[in-house]
This record gives structure tokens, C-alpha cells and sequence, in this order.
């Protein structure tokens, strides 16, 4: 085999016990050795605040044309956002399941609920397709900055798009926002979806009027074609999960809509009582958007985490080997094979990966096993379903709470993860068909017996 960074690397790493325990699909957690202030490493970050209010203010400007257009935002005025729910329930069976203390205050986000496409990526998936109307309208003077954005709801502006495309690779989510919304909108929208992405999603994308094109390999490959094909075709914009400002920019808006929320339950984010988000980790676009976000929000007193499938483990292998999308998880061996489809990618991005590095605290993985019996207790406990990628940030509490003394310390915990709020990002569910839900919902139950529980 010939020589290469990646070659290099494994060799030397061949005793590293995370390199053994990620060949091995054993859950574990990691600790971001290069994790620092956040004041000492803003001013270095490749964005800034102001571009995350610049991000919610073009949100806000496209509320009117979402009530419009889709009649289920109307409640909340056009902005697309989910609840903020406290899961005492939940929080004591998950709990007992993971041997762990009982966290105080345990929450759920909500974004397997938002509503439009029922996911995280009806943040920066819809975001990044608004902003490139808006900048197409701008344009061709159908647009002026104050007018009422109700406006992208007609026919000139459908004739507008329609002579303009939109290309996405995906495992699913993230094509069911940019289809759903690019169709509305009135483009010619193409989704290149990976072999294990859900054939409902298929479907349902085909049933909007979606060009679906399925591809026999993997995340990667459904992303290189779908890059290619925008490159191949006049007036095409590729969405790029793999490296997208804008994506990342849109799901950075969440932050400031969790700060208010804390607010209204009146939950306090500060030195003695630390924020602790736990966020399901695919190529890193949406956790690493959200967590930065919430560290420009509330700078040191917010820990993020990020966890991922022990399959697909690819932001952990990126960032604990600092070769980022140099190196795959099936570099290792793995076969990044999961029921995680939204998590099931071999190479993170480079972008997310060096951004995160002194942002992010850890990352943790978790069975497919693990996410199906969380399937069952987040329905038994809550009522609320989820699809397992969405479960993964369930386990997060019980991981700290389980940890020595030492790396609390690492983490600056050891004396106020006892006031600790804890987040687990749910993101995804709501679009599943009911008999597809009941499958997980049945494979979470033998599960269960298989960690005797």
C-alpha cells in the first residue's frame, strides 16, 4: 500500500485506544484536546456574530411568504421553529437504561417537528435556497429589501425560477427541505440521494415534483455527482453540505431562538449553570452551525457535543486525527453502514471539522441498537416520536454524569454539572409514515431485551 497521510496516520495511531475502540464499534467518549475559550478564538472563527443576525434578519424578511405559502407556519407568523420541551419521564427511564444519575433538567429540541420539511434541515437547507431567491429576485428588479415578502408566492416569481435549477446530494433530510421549498418556490430541483436513504423520502420528494436520482453508493458519491452535474449545467446552484457558509449560517440562527426560549421558561445559562447541547452528527453542517451559534450566544458557559453512529463515526475519526475529509471511516475498516440514515456519511466536513476544533467539547457514539431501544423509551415515556438518528443525543447526559472527576475538570464541569441544563437535539421524525415508525418503534423493543432492560 502506498505511502499517504491517511496510511501514515493509522500506522502510527495503531495502539491510539480511540482508533481501537472506533475499529471495534465500541461506544466511547472523546474529549476535543484542542477545545480553548471562546474569547481567546473568536476573533479567528471565518464567521462572526453579525453574520448569524444577518442570517435571522433574511428569515425574517421570508415569514410573510411562509405564511403564504405554507398555511402550517401561520401560527407562529412565518418562522419556522420547534419547541423547547422539559422530558422528566423521559429523563428518568433513559436514565435507569444508561446506569446513570438522574439529570435535573434534561430538554428536548424539538426540530424533528419543525415544521415544512420535519427536520434540523429545515434550517439551513431552507435557508441557503431562500437566499439565493432572494438574490436572484434582487437581480432581475422583481425586489427591493423593504417589500413584503409575501411577494415570492407569485406567478413573476415562479416564472423567475423556473429557469433556474437546484442540485443537493443527500441521505434524505436535508433533499426533502431543499426539494420541498425549491419546488414551492418554483425551480427545477434535483436531489442525488445515497443508496440508504429511506424510500419513503423517495417518494414523498417525487410526489413534489422533485427529480429523484438514486445512486448504489454512499453519502460521498450521491454529493461528488450531484456537484458535478451543477458544474455541467447552466443556471444550476449546487447546495454543498460538505462545505456551505450558508447552510452553516442558517442553522447557526437557532441559537438565538434557544436563547429566548430559555428566557421564557426563565432557565439560567451562566458559569454556575452551564448549558450542555448534545447534537446527532452526520457530515457536521448542522450541529456545527447550531454549535456555533450557541457559542457566539453564550461563549463559555455553553457545552456542545456532538454524537454519532459507532458505524459512521466520521467527525470523531476527522478531528482526532486532524486529517478531516482526508480520511473515511471505511479507511479504518468500517462500513458505514447504520439506521442512522441522516448520520450516515464516511467523511465529515473539512470546513465544520476545523471550524469546531476549539469550539467543540466532545463527540460520543452510540449503537444502532442504542438508538432503536431510545426509540422506545422517548414513546413510552413522552409520547414523542423520533427517528433513531434523532435519539442520539440522548445518551449525552449519562455520559458526563458517568465521567471521572479528571475530565469533568478537563471540561470546566466538575463543580456545576449538578445545575447543569441539559439538551438533546432531536432531529428528525415527524414525516416518517406511521408503519415506518411502528418498525423502529418494534426493533427498539427487542432491543431493550437485548441490554436487559
Amino acid at each position: 500500500m502506498a505511502d499517504s497521510p491517511v496510511n501514515d496516520w493509522i500506522a502510527a495511531a495503531n495502539d491510539d485506544p480511540v482508533l481501537r475502540s472506533l475499529r471495534q464499534c465500541r461506544e466511547q467518549l472523546w474529549i476535543n484536546p484542542k477545545r480553548s475559550a471562546f474569547e481567546r478564538v473568536k476573533q479567528q472563527l471565518p464567521l462572526s456574530f453579525s453574520d448569524i443576525e444577518d442570517a435571522s434578519a433574511r428569515l425574517e424578511r421570508f415569514a410573510g411568504y411562509f405564511s403564504v405559502a405554507f398555511p402550517e407556519t401561520a401560527a407562529r407568523d412565518g418562522i419556522i421553529e420547534s419547541e423547547l420541551v422539559r422530558v422528566d419521564k423521559a429523563a428518568k427511564l433513559i436514565a435507569e437504561f444508561l446506569h446513570s444519575d438522574v439529570p435535573d433538567n434534561l430538554l428536548i429540541k424539538c426540530d424533528s417537528h419543525l415544521p415544512i420539511s420535519g427536520s434540523i434541515k429545515a434550517r439551513g437547507g431552507i435557508y441557503e435556497v431562500l437566499l439565493y431567491a432572494e438574490q436572484l429576485a434582487l437581480e432581475h428588479g422583481l425586489l427591493q429589501l423593504g417589500d413584503d415578502y409575501s411577494c415570492f408566492a407569485s406567478e413573476p416569481f415562479r416564472q423567475l425560477f423556473a429557469q433556474h435549477s437546484i442540485a443537493v446530494g443527500s441521505t434524505g433530510n436535508l433533499g426533502l427541505s431543499i426539494g420541498i421549498i425549491s419546488a414551492k418556490l418554483g425551480f427545477k430541483v434535483t436531489v442525488h440521494m445515497s443508496a440508504d436513504a429511506r424510500e419513503w423520502k423517495k417518494a414523498l420528494l417525487r410526489s413534489k415534483g422533485v427529480n429523484v436520482v438514486e445512486h448504489p453508493s454512499d453519502y460521498s458519491v450521491a454529493v461528488a455527482q450531484g456537484r458535478q452535474e451543477a458544474l455541467n449545467t447552466p443556471g444550476c446552484h449546487f447546495i454543498d453540505d460538505e462545505d456551505s457558509t450558508s447552510l452553516f449560517l442558517g442553522y447557526s440562527v437557532a441559537a438565538l431562538r434557544l436563547k429566548r426560549q430559555l428566557a421564557e421558561q426563565n432557565i439560567p445559562v451562566d458559569a454556575e449553570h452551564p448549558l450542555i447541547v448534545y447534537l446527532p452528527c452526520g457530515v457536521g453542517g448542522g450541529p456545527g452551525g447550531i454549535a456555533f451559534g450557541l457559542k457566539h450566544v453564550f461563549g463559555d458557559a455553553v457545552h456542545c457535543f456532538f454524537a454519532e453512529p459507532t458505524h459512521s463515526p466520521c467527525m470523531l475519526l476527522g478531528m482526532h486525527s486532524r486529517l478531516h475529509n482526508d480520511i473515511s471511516v471505511q479507511d479504518i475498516g468500517l462500513d458505514n453502514r447504520t439506521c442512522a440514515d441522516g448520520l450516515a456519511v464516511g467523511r465529515a466536513s473539512a470546513f465544520v471539522g476545523q471550524v469546531m476544533e476549539p469550539l467543540l467539547d466532545g463527540i460520543y457514539t452510540l449503537s444502532d441498537e442504542r438508538m432503536y431501544a431510545l426509540v422506545t423509551l422517548l414513546t413510552d415515556s413522552e409520547k414523542l416520536a423520533v427517528e433513531p438518528s434523532a435519539t442520539a443525543g440522548l445518551p449525552g447526559f449519562a455520559w458526563l454524569m458517568n465521567s471521572n472527576q479528571e475530565t469533568l475538570e478537563v471540561l470546566g464541569l466538575a463543580s456545576s454539572l449538578h445545575n447543569a441544563t441539559h439538551i438533546a437535539w432531536a432531529t428528525g421524525g415527524n414525516m416518517v409514515p406511521v408503519d415506518e415508525m411502528a418498525k423502529y418503534y418494534a426493533l427498539g423493543v427487542e432491543a431493550l431485551k437485548q441490554f436487559k432492560f
